[in-house]
């Protein structure tokens, strides 16, 4: 539970920071997220096709 609120606390603090932020840098830090998050979804996937946890 306390994971939860620490994590809610730091999105606030981050969500609250990107609407001071120029938009070309929230928008260039949006791209690099949503990359990295693809490549960490594609590396899951080939993962499990070998049978194998990537844990």
């Amino acid at each position: 539970m306390l994971f939860l609120v620490a994590a809610l606390l730091l999105m606030g603090v981050f969500l609250g920071a990107v609407a001071h932020a120029p938009l070309t840098f929230s928008v260039a830090v949006g791209a690099v997220i949503a990359v990295w998050l693809g490549v960490f979804a594609v590396r899951e996937h080939q993962g499990r096709d070998r049978g194998t946890s990537a844990h």
